[in-house]
C-alpha cells in the first residue's frame, strides 16, 4: 500500500497529471480482498505513522484533482454529446426540410402544369369567344335577312289578301260544289216520302209473301233505307284521300259521278222493278258517291281559293248542302213528287248534279296545289292559277305554295298511319274530327231525317209539318248566305262558338216544349202555344246550325293540314262525320221511343262538351296561310 502510495506521489511530483496506467479507483480495486481487510484491522489497531497520514493527504488531494479533471472531461464529453445531438436533430429537421421542399417542388411541379392547362383553357375560350362572336354576327345576320323575309312574307300576304274572286274560279267553284248539292239532297230526299215509301215496301212484302207486313218490320227496313245512305258514305269519305292522291282532286270528281248516275236510276227504277232492295243498294252507290264528294269537293275548293276568300268560299259547301236539302223538301211535297207515283222521281233526281258536273267540270283546272306540290308540274300549276287568278302575276302563289312545301318536305306522302303517329299532325287531326263529330252529333242529323215526325209530335198536322220542315231548308239556305262575309271578318272559331252555344240553348228549349205538351196537353190553349214553340225552337236550333257547325267543320278540317298529310287527314275526318251520321240515323228512332220527351238532352249535353273543347283548343285559321296554322301545332307541341 505504502509502496503504490509513493509511486502516486513519484509519478505526481514528476508532473503527471494522471496515473501511468490506471486510476486510483482501479488501484484501489485492484488490491486484493484480504490485503484489505488486513490493513483495515491494522489501521484500526494500530494508529498510522505520520508520514502514512501525509501521504493519505497528499493522495486525497491528488484523488480530488483527478476527480476535478475527470469531471471537467465528463463536462466535455456532455457538451460534446449535447453538441451532438443537436447535430442530430438538426440532422433530422433538415430531413424533414428536404421531404417538404421536395413535396413543395412537386406541388409547384404541379400548379406549374395546371397553370399551363389553364393557360391552354384560356386559349380555347377565347378560340371558343372568337367563335361566339363570329356565331353572334351570323345569327345577326340571319336575323336580318329573316326580318327581309318576314317583310317580303308580309308584302306577299297582303297581295294575297288583295286578290278577288274571278269569273273562272267561281265557275270552278260552283261546278265542284254540285258534288255537295248532290250530298245535301240526298240527306233530305228520304225525309218527305217517307210514309209513300213505307206503302211501297208494304204492297212488295204483302205481293211476295202473301201476308200483310208487321208495322215494327216496315220502321226496320225504312230505318235501313236512311242509314244504308251513311254506310255508304262512310266507305267513300274514307276513300277519298287515296282517290285524290291518285286521280287528283278534279279528277276525283269526274270519276265519282259515275257512282252518282248508276245510284240515281237504281233509285229511280225501284218502284218498277218492285223491289226494296234495289233501293237499298241505290242508296249505298249514292252514299259512297256522297261520300267522295264531302272529302273531295272542300278539299278542291280550299286550294284553289285565294287566302282571303278562302273562309267564304269554304262556306259555299254548306250553302250547296243546304240548297240541296231545300231542293229535296220543296220537290218532296203532295204537289209535286210526295205521292205514290212520284217519290221514285224525286229520288231519280239525284242523277242531274252528277250530269250537270259532268258537263261543267272538265272546263275547270286541277288544283294548282295538287300539281305543284304532289306532282311536281310547275307550269301546269302556273297555268291553273293564271286561268283561276286571271293575271299572269302569280308568283306569290307559287312562292306561297314552295314554302308550304318545304315545310312539309318530310311528309310530301304520309298514310293514315303516319299521321296518326307523328306528334306534330296528332292534334289538328283531332280537333278535326271533333269539329266534325261537333256538327253530327249535335242532333241537327234528328231534325233533317225525322223533321216531319218531330213537328207532328209536337202538335202540327201532317200538312202544317211538312212545310215547317220546308221553313228549316229556307232557313238554312238564308242563314248560310248570311254567315259567307262573317266567316273572314268574324273568325272560323268564334262562329263555331255562337252556333255550338246557340243551338245548345235551343235544344234545351226544343226538350222544355214537349214536357210542357206532356203535362198540359189537356189544355188545347196549350197545345197550340206549345206547337209554336217547338217549330220556333227547331228553327232557331237549325239557325245556329248554319251559322256554325253546319259548314266550318268543312272548310276547318282543310285548313288544318299542308299539302301532304290533308288526303289522308280529310278522309279520316269524313269517316268519323258519316259514322256518326249513321249512328243517329239507326239510333234516334229507338232514343224517340226510349227518352221521348227527352230524347234531345243527350245533344245538349254533346253540345255543351263541343263548346268547351272549341273554346279551349281550336285556333283561329281566318287570314292565316297553312304554313303558319300548321306553325302553330309545331309550336304547341314544342312546348
Amino acid at each position: 500500500m505504502r509502496q503504490s502510495c509513493h509511486r502516486l506521489l513519484e509519478h505526481q511530483q514528476a508532473g503527471g497529471d494522471e496515473p501511468p496506467l490506471y486510476s486510483p479507483v482501479d488501484q484501489i480495486s485492484a488490491v486484493p480482498d484480504h490485503v484489505g481487510r488486513e490493513a483495515g484491522g491494522k489501521l484500526t489497531r494500530y494508529a498510522p505513522a505520520e508520514e502514512d497520514e501525509a501521504t493519505l493527504r497528499e493522495l486525497l488531494l491528488s484523488l480530488q484533482r483527478q476527480v476535478g479533471v475527470m469531471s471537467m472531461n465528463l463536462s466535455a464529453k456532455l457538451d460534446d454529446l449535447q453538441r451532438g445531438d443537436r447535430q442530430l436533430e438538426t440532422t433530422v429537421a433538415l430531413c424533414e426540410i428536404r421531404s417538404q421542399l421536395q413535396e413543395l417542388t412537386k406541388s409547384v411541379e404541379s400548379c406549374q402544369s395546371e397553370v399551363s392547362e389553364v393557360k391552354r383553357d384560356m386559349v380555347a375560350i377565347k378560340q371558343e369567344l372568337d367563335t361566339v362572336q363570329q356565331v353572334k354576327e351570323e345569327i345577326e345576320e340571319l336575323r336580318e335577312y329573316v326580318d327581309r323575309l318576314e317583310e317580303h312574307s308580309q308584302r306577299r300576304k297582303l297581295r294575297l289578301l288583295e286578290q278577288g274572286l274571278t269569273f273562272f274560279l267561281s265557275y270552278a267553284i260552283l261546278a265542284a260544289v254540285l258534288g255537295m248539292l248532290q250530298f245535301g239532297y240526298n240527306t233530305g230526299v228520304i225525309n218527305a216520302p217517307g210514309r209513300n215509301i213505307e206503302n211501297f215496301m208494304k204492297d212488295v212484302y204483302k205481293d211476295r209473301y202473301g201476308i200483310d207486313i208487321h208495322e215494327d218490320t216496315v220502321n226496320q227496313l225504312y230505318s235501313i233505307a236512311v242509314s244504308i245512305f251513311a254506310i255508304g258514305g262512310m266507305l267513300g269519305g274514307f276513300s277519298g284521300g287515296m282517290i285524290a292522291n291518285r286521280f287528283g282532286r278534279k279528277g276525283g270528281l269526274l270519276l265519282n259521278n259515275i257512282l252518282g248516275i248508276s245510284g240515281a236510276s237504281l233509285m229511280g227504277f225501284t218502284k218498277i222493278s218492285h223491289c226494296y232492295e234495289m233501293l237499298f243498294f241505290g242508296r249505298f252507290i249514292i252514299g259512297v258517291n256522297c261520300g267522295l264528294n264531302t272529302s273531295l269537293v272542300p278539299m278542291y275548293i280550299s286550294e284553289i281559293a285565294p287566302l282571303n276568300l278562302r273562309g267564304g268560299l269554304g262556306t259555299v259547301n254548306q250553302l250547296a248542302v243546304t240548297v240541296g236539302l231545300l231542293l229535296s223538301q220543296v220537290l218532296g211535297i203532295e204537289q209535286i213528287f210526295g205521292t205514290d207515283e212520284g217519290w221514285p222521281i224525286l229520288l231519280g233526281l239525284a242523277i242531274c248534279p252528277a250530269i250537270l258536273q259532268l258537263l261543267l267540270l272538265p272546263a275547270c283546272p286541277e288544283s294548282p296545289r295538287y300539281l305543284l306540290i304532289t306532282r311536281q308540274w310547275e307550269e301546269e300549276a302556273r297555268r291553273a292559277l293564271r286561268r283561276l287568278r286571271a293575271s299572269n302575276q302569280v308568283e306569290e302563289d307559287i312562292e306561297e305554295m314552295r314554302a308550304e312545301e318545304r315545310a312539309q318536305q318530310a311528309e310530301a306522302s304520309i298514310s293514315m298511319w303516319e299521321l296518326l303517329c307523328s306528334p306534330t299532325l296528332r292534334a289538328p287531326l283531332l280537333i278535326g274530327v271533333v269539329m266534325q263529330l261537333s256538327q253530327q252529333l249535335s242532333g241537327i242529323n234528328a231534325v233533317f231525317y225525322y223533321s216531319t215526325s218531330l213537328f207532328t209530335s209536337s202538335g202540327l198536322t201532317d200538312e202544317s209539318a211538312k212545310f215547317a220542315t220546308m221553313g228549316i231548308g229556307a232557313i238554312m239556305v238564308g242563314m248560310t248566305l248570311v254567315s259567307l262575309p262573317l266567316m273572314d271578318r268574324t273568325g272560323r272559331r268564334t262562329l263555331h262558338l255562337y252556333g255550338l252555344g246557340g243551338m245548345f240553348i235551343f235544344s234545351i228549349f226544343i226538350t222544355i216544349s214537349f214536357l210542357i205538351k206532356e203535362f198540359f196537353g189537356y189544355v188545347q190553349e196549350m197545345i197550340d202555344w206549345m206547337s209554336y214553340l217547338s217549330v220556333v225552337s227547331t228553327l232557331s236550333f237549325v239557325v245556329f246550325f248554319a251559322v256554325g257547325p253546319g259548314s266550318i267543320p268543312w272548310l276547318i278540317t282543310a285548313e288544318l293540314f299542308s299539302q301532304g298529310p290533308r288526303p289522308s287527314a280529310m278522309a279520316i275526318a269524313v269517316l268519323v262525320n258519316w259514322m256518326a251520321n249513321f249512328v243517329v240515323g239507326i239510333c234516334f228512332p229507338s232514343m224517340k221511343a226510349l227518352l221521348d220527351n227527352y230524347t234531345f238532352l243527350p245533344f245538349s249535353v254533346f253540345l255543351a262538351i263541343f263548346w268547351i273543347f272549341t273554346y279551349k283548343k281550336v285556333p283561329e285559321t281566318k287570314n292565316k296561310t297553312f304554313e303558319e296554322i300548321l306553325a302553330l301545332f309545331r309550336n304547341s307541341n314544342g312546348r
